[in-house]
C-alpha cells in the first residue's frame, strides 16, 4: 500500500486496533501503530485514543505516555479526557511526581481540569494515602468555580476514613447530605464501611437506620459493608444477627455468604459455615471459586486439614474447577502440618492440571521442606523453579535464604543475598535482617557492624525485628555502646524497643559486668509496661552472681516468681553456680531441692556444678552421691564432671573406684583431658599404686596429653619406693626433658 502510495483509511486503522486491544494483544496493537509510522501512514485520532486507553487499563502507563506523545509529534490536539486517562495510570502506580507533572502540562496547554479529572485525582491520590493532596484537589473544585458532584464527595470521604479521620469523614458526609431529598446510596456504603472499620456499629447501624427512613431500601452493598466490617473484627455472632436482619430489606448475594463462610472458617466454627453453604445453594446459589478458595485458605489455617482436603475433592462434583490459588492454599496448609510428600504430590496434581505454580507456591514448598528437616528436597524444588522458567521474588529469595542459614549453610546464605541483586531486586530489611541473623547464629557477630551501614546507606527504612537483630549483634561481638546508641535511636525513630532489645542490651551490659546500668535499663523496661520474660531475669540474676552480689540475685528472682513467671533450667543454673562461687553450697543444695519441687528437672550442667562445688568444700561423699543420682536420671556426665569426681574419690582415698570411674569413663567413649590424666596419677602414685599410675602416665603420652612437672615428680618418687627403676628412668628423663624445654623458652 506504501508503495502503491495507498493511504490507509482512518476506519481501517480503528479496526486494526480494535481488533488487537479486544484480543489483548496490546504489543501488537503498538507495532501496528509503528509500523503505519514508518510507512509515513498517519494513524487515527481515535486508533490512538483507544489504544492509550487499553494500556492505561493494562498498568502500562509509560507506554501509553510513549503514544501520547507520538499523538502531540503528529499534530493531534490532546484534550482533558486523555490526560484524566494518562494521570488515573499514573496515580494507580503510585508515580505520583509523574501524575502532577501531567496534570501541569495539561494547565500549562491551557486546558481546564473539569470534574471528573479532580474526582480521579482525589480517589488515586487518596489511595496511595496521600491525604492533603486529595483534600486539595476536593477544595480545588470549588476554587475552579465547579460543583462537588456525589462522586467528589464520596470518593473524599473514603479518602478520610482510610486514613482514620473518621470525624472529618462524618463532618464531609453530613455537608453533602444537607437539604438532599434523594441520598446518595455509595455515600451511604461509603460511610457505613468507615464506621465499621473503626469498630464503631453502633454508628453504621443508625446511618443504616437512617436511610431507611428517607425512603431507600438498605442495599446488599450496604449490609456486605457491615457484614466485612464484623468479621475483621472478630464479631461473629453478631454477623450472624445482621444476616438475618438483612433478609428483610435485600436478598442476600454470593458475596454475602462468601462473606459468612470466611469469617465463621477464622474462627474455626465449621459447622456453621458448612450451614452457611447449605443456605447459600437452598437459595439458589451455588459456590464458586472464590468460595471453596475461602473455605480451603481459612480451614488449613484454622488446622481442619481432612476438612480442607474434602472440599477440595467434591469441587469437581459441583462444577467449580480449582483454581492456581486453590491448589496453593492446600499445599501450603499440608506443608504446615509436615505433610510434605501429600504437598508435593499436590503439586504435581496442579501441573498435570494444566496451573502455572508462581512463586507462592514454591514458597510455601521450600519453606516446609526445610522446616521438615528435608533441606535437599528445598535445594531441589528451588533448581526446579528455575528450571521451569519461573522467576523468584524478593519473598521467595529471602525466605530461601532464611532457610538455608537455620541449617549451617553459612556461606551458600550469602551467595543468596548476593543473588537478590543478580535477580533484579534491591535487598530489603527482611533481607538484611536474614544476613545479619544468620552471620550472628555463625558466630560472625563482628561482620554486622559493616552491613548495618550499608543497608542505612542503601535507604532501608529499619523496622522492630531489623533493629532487634543488629543490636543482639552488636551485643554479641562485644560493641555494647554501639548497641545502647541504637536503642536510643530506635525509641527517636518511633520504634518501640521490645523485650527481645531490652534483653539483648542488658544481657550485653551484664556479660561486661556493666550490672548497674543493665539494672536501669531493666527498670526503664518495666516502667514502659514491656513484658519481660525469663531471658532477662536470667540473665540480671546470672550478670550479679558471677560478681558475687548474690542478694541482689536473690531478689531478682524473687521478683520473677512474683511476677508469675516460672524459672527454667538456665535461670537455676546461674543461681547455683553463683552460690557455689561465693562458696555457699549449702544455699546452693536448697535451690537445687526447690528447683526439683517446682517441677525444673536438673540436667548435667546443674549436677556438674554441686559436683565440684561440693568436692571443693571436700565434701566428696555427698558429691559422690549426687554423681549416682545424675546416672539415675539417665544424664551422661561431661568430661569435667568426671575430672571433679575422679579428683574427688581419690583425695579421700577410694583410689579403686576413682580408678574404675576412669575406666568406665574411656568404656562409655570418653576421652579424658590432661585434667583427669594428671589428677588419677597423682592419686594413684599417693595410694603407693605405681605401676598402675605408670601405666596411666604411658596411656596419657600415647594420646598427646600434657603431663605436669609436679604429676612427674609424684610418680617419680612413688616409682623409687617400689623400686621400679626402669619406669622411674623413663620418668625422670621426660621430667629432665621439660626442665630443658622450659629452660630454652625463659632464654628466649
Amino acid at each position: 500500500m506504501s508503495i502503491a502510495g495507498i493511504g490507509v483509511l482512518n476506519d481501517t486503522c480503528i479496526e486494526l486496533v480494535t481488533t488487537f486491544t479486544k484480543s489483548r494483544m496490546l504489543k501488537e496493537a503498538v507495532d501496528v501503530m509503528q509500523s503505519m509510522r514508518k510507512f509515513k501512514f498517519c494513524p487515527a485520532f481515535s486508533a490512538y485514543t483507544t489504544l492509550i486507553g487499553a494500556l492505561a487499563e493494562a498498568h502500562e502507563a509509560d507506554l501509553a505516555l510513549t503514544m501520547f506523545h507520538q499523538m502531540q509529534e503528529i499534530g493531534y490536539e490532546v484534550n482533558v479526557q486523555l490526560f484524566t486517562t494518562l494521570i488515573r495510570a499514573f496515580a494507580r502506580k503510585g508515580q505520583l511526581d509523574a501524575a502532577l507533572s501531567l496534570l501541569n502540562e495539561m494547565k500549562s496547554n491551557a486546558l481546564v481540569a473539569d470534574t471528573v479529572l479532580y474526582n480521579v485525582c482525589i480517589d488515586c491520590f487518596g489511595k496511595v494515602g496521600k491525604v492533603e493532596m486529595a483534600w486539595k484537589f476536593f477544595h480545588e473544585i470549588k476554587a475552579q468555580g465547579l460543583v462537588p458532584d456525589d462522586v467528589s464527595y464520596t470518593s473524599m470521604v473514603g479518602v478520610l476514613c482510610r486514613a482514620n479521620k473518621l470525624n472529618d469523614a462524618v463532618d464531609l458526609f453530613e455537608q453533602m447530605e444537607r437539604n438532599r431529598k434523594v441520598p446518595c446510596a455509595y455515600a451511604y456504603n461509603t460511610m457505613i464501611m468507615g464506621y465499621g472499620s473503626a469498630g464503631r456499629f453502633h454508628d453504621a447501624y443508625n446511618l443504616l437506620e437512617r436511610l431507611k427512613e428517607k425512603g431507600c431500601i438498605p442495599s446488599v452493598v450496604s449490609y456486605n459493608s457491615i457484614l466485612t466490617c464484623l468479621g475483621k473484627k472478630g464479631r461473629v455472632d453478631e454477623a450472624m444477627g445482621v444476616f438475618d436482619d438483612m433478609k428483610k430489606d435485600a436478598e442476600p448475594n454470593l458475596s454475602t455468604y462468601n462473606i459468612l463462610m470466611d469469617m465463621l472458617c477464622k474462627a474455626g466454627k465449621v459447622e456453621a459455615s458448612h450451614k452457611v453453604l447449605g443456605m447459600m445453594e437452598d437459595a439458589g446459589l451455588f459456590p464458586n471459586v472464590l468460595t471453596v478458595n475461602i473455605m480451603v485458605d481459612r480451614l488449613c489455617k484454622a488446622g481442619k486439614l481432612d476438612e480442607a482436603c474434602r472440599i477440595f475433592e467434591s469441587m469437581k462434583q459441583k462444577g467449580c474447577n480449582p483454581d492456581a490459588v486453590t491448589f496453593c492454599s492446600l499445599i501450603n496448609g499440608l506443608g504446615r502440618n509436615d505433610q510434605v510428600d501429600d504437598a508435593y504430590r499436590l503439586f504435581e496434581n496442579m501441573l498435570d492440571a494444566g496451573h502455572v505454580p508462581n512463586s507462592v507456591v514454591y514458597t510455601s514448598l521450600i519453606r516446609n521442606f526445610f522446616r521438615c528437616g528435608r533441606k535437599e528436597d528445598g535445594h531441589k524444588i528451588f533448581k526446579d523453579m528455575v528450571c521451569r522458567g519461573c522467576h523468584p521474588d524478593l519473598t521467595l529469595l529471602n525466605t530461601y535464604m532464611d532457610c538455608v542459614f537455620k541449617t549451617g549453610e553459612t556461606e551458600k546464605g550469602r551467595q543468596l543475598f548476593e543473588d537478590i541483586k543478580v535477580h533484579g531486586f534491591t535487598p530489603d530489611v527482611r533481607s538484611y535482617s536474614i544476613l545479619l541473623n544468620g552471620l550472628i547464629k555463625a558466630g560472625l557477630a563482628r561482620e554486622t557492624y559493616e552491613l548495618f551501614y550499608a543497608m542505612k546507606e542503601q535507604g532501608c527504612v529499619l523496622d522492630t525485628l531489623a533493629y532487634n537483630t543488629v543490636i543482639d549483634g552488636f551485643c554479641k561481638s562485644g560493641k555494647v555502646n554501639k548497641a545502647y546508641e541504637l536503642l536510643e535511636e530506635m525509641k527517636i525513630q518511633g520504634q518501640q524497643p521490645t523485650v527481645v532489645t531490652y534483653g539483648a542490651v542488658v544481657d550485653g551490659l551484664a556479660k561486661i559486668d556493666r550490672l548497674d546500668e543493665a539494672y536501669m535499663l531493666f527498670e526503664e523496661a518495666k516502667s514502659k509496661g514491656v513484658e519481660l520474660n525469663n531471658v532477662i531475669y536470667s540473665s540480671l540474676i546470672d550478670g550479679f552472681g558471677k560478681v558475687g552480689r548474690i542478694d541482689e540475685a536473690y531478689l531478682i528472682m524473687e521478683e520473677m516468681m512474683q511476677k508469675g513467671l516460672t524459672p527454667n533450667i538456665y535461670t537455676w543454673n546461674c543461681l547455683i553456680d553463683a552460690l557455689v562461687k561465693a562458696q555457699e553450697i549449702s544455699e546452693a543444695l536448697v535451690c537445687f531441692q526447690s528447683m526439683k519441687d517446682l517441677k525444673c528437672p536438673p540436667n548435667t550442667h546443674t549436677y556438674s556444678i554441686l559436683i565440684n562445688g561440693l568436692c571443693q568444700v571436700q565434701k566428696y561423699n555427698k558429691a559422690f552421691v549426687l554423681w549416682q543420682e545424675m546416672k539415675k536420671q539417665g544424664l551422661a556426665p561431661s568430661v569435667v564432671s568426671y575430672t571433679t569426681m575422679i579428683a574427688g574419690l581419690a583425695k579421700v582415698g577410694n583410689i579403686s573406684e576413682a580408678n574404675g570411674l576412669f575406666e568406665k569413663f574411656k568404656a562409655d567413649g570418653g576421652i579424658p583431658d590432661s585434667i583427669c590424666y594428671n589428677t588419677l596419677i597423682e592419686a594413684l602414685s599417693n595410694a603407693d599404686r605405681a605401676i598402675e599410675g605408670y601405666r596411666v602416665f604411658e596411656e596419657a603420652r600415647l594420646r598427646g596429653c600434657r603431663i605436669s612437672a609436679k604429676t612427674c615428680v609424684v610418680l617419680l618418687d612413688s616409682l623409687h619406693k617400689a623400686e621400679c627403676l626402669e619406669q622411674a628412668g623413663i620418668v625422670g628423663a621426660v621430667l629432665r626433658e621439660m626442665a630443658k624445654s622450659q629452660h630454652a623458652a625463659r632464654s628466649l
